[in-house]
Protein backbone atom coordinates (compact mmCIF):
# COMPACT_ATOMS: atom_id res chain seq x y z
CA UNK A 1 0.00 0.00 0.00
CA UNK A 2 1.29 3.64 -0.70
CA UNK A 3 1.61 6.19 1.81
CA UNK A 4 -1.03 8.58 2.15
CA UNK A 5 -0.23 12.72 2.65
CA UNK A 6 1.71 15.05 1.16
CA UNK A 7 5.16 13.86 1.16
CA UNK A 8 6.79 13.37 -2.16
CA UNK A 9 10.08 11.87 -3.60
CA UNK A 10 12.26 14.76 -5.54
CA UNK A 11 15.52 14.32 -7.43
CA UNK A 12 17.94 17.09 -6.93
CA UNK A 13 20.34 17.43 -9.30
CA UNK A 14 23.42 19.51 -9.77
CA UNK A 15 23.42 22.96 -11.41
CA UNK A 16 27.11 23.82 -12.14
CA UNK A 17 27.82 20.06 -13.34
CA UNK A 18 26.85 20.41 -17.00
CA UNK A 19 28.94 23.56 -17.77
CA UNK A 20 31.83 22.10 -16.40
CA UNK A 21 32.02 19.35 -19.07
CA UNK A 22 33.19 16.36 -17.14
CA UNK A 23 30.85 13.33 -17.39
CA UNK A 24 28.12 11.96 -15.39
CA UNK A 25 25.64 13.91 -12.78
CA UNK A 26 25.73 14.42 -9.22
CA UNK A 27 21.90 13.64 -8.70
CA UNK A 28 20.52 13.04 -5.14
CA UNK A 29 16.95 11.58 -4.05
CA UNK A 30 15.20 13.45 -0.92
CA UNK A 31 11.39 14.00 0.28
CA UNK A 32 9.71 17.08 0.48
CA UNK A 33 5.93 18.13 1.81
CA UNK A 34 4.26 19.51 -0.93
CA UNK A 35 2.10 21.74 0.98
CA UNK A 36 4.93 23.45 2.52
CA UNK A 37 6.62 24.00 0.02
CA UNK A 38 5.15 24.49 -3.53
CA UNK A 39 7.54 25.19 -5.75
CA UNK A 40 10.88 23.57 -6.61
CA UNK A 41 13.59 23.16 -4.00
CA UNK A 42 16.76 24.19 -4.06
CA UNK A 43 19.41 23.00 -1.96
CA UNK A 44 23.48 23.15 -1.68
CA UNK A 45 24.74 19.45 -1.24
CA UNK A 46 28.61 18.45 -2.17
CA UNK A 47 29.27 17.08 -5.48
CA UNK A 48 31.76 14.45 -5.23
CA UNK A 49 32.83 14.80 -8.97
CA UNK A 50 33.69 18.31 -8.74
CA UNK A 51 34.94 17.97 -5.25
CA UNK A 52 32.95 20.41 -3.74
CA UNK A 53 29.55 22.28 -2.78
CA UNK A 54 27.26 23.48 -5.76
CA UNK A 55 23.52 24.23 -5.87
CA UNK A 56 21.09 21.10 -6.32
CA UNK A 57 17.94 22.10 -8.29
CA UNK A 58 15.07 19.89 -8.17
CA UNK A 59 13.88 18.16 -11.45
CA UNK A 60 10.73 16.69 -12.57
Amino acid sequence: MAKKGNRVQVILECTEHKSSGQPGTSRYITTKNKKNTPDRMELKKFNPILKKMTVHKEIK
